[in-house]
């Protein structure tokens, strides 16, 4: 049950309305998320605007891939580190304890991200050859993604702090922290791109610079702030116990990550082969419906935090009060935002490019994803709650569901049938298939009790 202690407590998450709670909580983040595909589709718009359809086809198809697949497995990595620190924060436990997990994330982002960029920086050629990526855009490609390892630790550190951050209930200095990156990265566009003509290499200076920017305003508040959680020099190491605590949740979700980048990596090779107009409405489509996505993710961070220091608390009760809640609340969003894309698409698209086979193949990717989006909303739902609890199995579901259904798919039915339309249904099969086996497991879970809810 609650205390006075944890009632009181700036950032808790235990009490009060769940569907306020989770509301209010999850704006910022959903806020934050959307700058940050904002300032992604402002160095999209500025590059096909400026540079053309094949520099926005190098930014935006392979290197976009490769960097998902790097930057995406420590995010989801850096989740074992959100969950017990949420349990740690939920269950009202000493500071010393917060200190050490705090210490402990902070370190692994700054030792993994050095080794991510020394190895990628060096391999960056051979990673784009084996993604057949187009000749005509290998240059630049390249360039882009050289630029962007170089600064690797510091995007890791940045996660794995705003993440942190929404571990303790604090969504809104990540979402302020991101605003004024986002501002920073269109200012340098227009500097390095459009008046200095740095093309592509001026897009990915524009992007590292305000990921540095933003880093730093986050590690500064962690250093100052009088809560428990704050960063002191002292604890910035690996602490043993913390870090195996953090790698038991963290590496299934990271693996999960990986699988799902590979496949994706596998379905943009695919692409490639379809030519360098659907390369460039392929990342195009990404750019808009990205904020679709942007929610998506945000949806799961909230519910994880959300449940992750409830779960601690011991409130089972809002644990499964959130899920009803978070499902009714974000598919209505969902529906909402899927209409809205598909309406203002034929005019936004403009925007990006005024290739007219560009344009027309985009909005067919459009069409083909946007009206399914509601099924991987509540994937996102359940998983980010099982994760709360630390229940790592989704990692089988969405590894079976999605990646190896999607390697597979593109192994026989492509090469059967090598268009567009083929890749693009093998994602809404995929997506079908997991929710399906993710609502059969997480109703198993609960009808055992309370404490089957567990995987820690």
């Amino acid at each position: 049950m609650e205390n006075s202690a944890v009632k009181n407590k700036k950032g808790d998450l235990t009490g009060g309305s769940i569907g306020k709670s989770l509301l209010f909580f999850f704006l910022p983040i959903l806020a934050g998320t959307w700058f940050q595909q904002l300032y992604n589709a402002v160095d999209a718009a500025i590059v096909g605007r400026y540079v053309g359809h094949e520099a926005l086809a190098a930014v935006g198809g392979s290197a976009a891939t490769i960097l998902n697949l790097f930057i995406g497995f420590f995010v989801a990595l850096s989740t074992g580190a959100t969950v017990v620190i949420s349990h740690i924060f939920g269950a009202n436990k000493e500071e010393g304890e917060l200190g050490k997990a705090t210490g402990t994330a902070a370190a692994f982002s700054l030792l993994f991200g050095a080794f991510v960029a020394a190895i990628c920086v060096i391999f960056t050629p051979q990673m784009l050859k084996l993604m057949k990526t187009p000749a005509e855009t290998m240059a630049d490609a390249a360039s882009y993604l050289r630029i962007c390892f170089a600064v690797t630790p510091a995007v890791l550190l940045l996660n794995t702090e705003s993440a942190l951050l929404r571990a303790v209930g604090d969504s809104k200095r990540p979402f302020i922290f991101m605003a004024i990156a986002c501002l920073i990265n269109i200012a340098l566009d227009l500097l390095f791109v459009v008046r200095l003509k740095m093309g592509v290499k001026g897009a990915a200076l524009a992007t590292i610079i305000s990921q540095c920017v933003n880093c730093l305003l986050l590690t500064f508040t962690l250093l100052i702030t009088k809560q428990p959680y704050r960063l002191k020099i002292k604890n910035i190491a690996l602490h043993r116990d913390m870090l195996k605590r953090m790698m038991r949740i963290g590496l299934p979700s990271g693996l999960e990550a990986s699988m799902y980048s590979v496949s994706n990596m596998v379905m943009q090779v695919a692409v490639n082969a379809l030519g360098t107009v659907v390369v460039a409405s392929w990342s195009l489509a990404g750019k808009l419906d990205g904020f679709y996505w942007a929610m998506a993710q945000a949806t799961n961070a909230a519910v994880m935090s959300f449940v992750g220091q409830n779960y601690g608390a011991g409130r089972h009760d809002r644990v499964r009060g959130s899920v009803k809640t978070g499902l009714k609340m974000f598919s209505i969003m969902t529906v909402i935002m899927s209409a809205l894309i598909i309406a203002a698409a034929p005019q936004a698209l403009k925007i990006f490019t005024t290739d007219k086979d560009v344009l027309s193949t985009t909005y067919t990717v459009i069409l083909y994803f946007v009206p399914f989006y509601f099924i991987w909303t509540a994937i996102e739902t359940l998983s980010g709650t099982l994760r709360g609890c630390g229940d790592t199995k989704p990692v089988l579901i969405t590894g079976i569901g999605i990646c190896c259904f999607r390697v597979i798919w593109v192994l026989v039915m492509y090469r059967l049938f090598p268009t567009l339309f083929c890749v693009s249904i093998s994602y809404i099969i995929s997506w079908s298939l997991t929710l399906a086996a993710m609502t059969v497991y997480y109703r198993r879970r609960t009808r055992q009790g309370e404490t089957a809810m567990s995987g820690v």
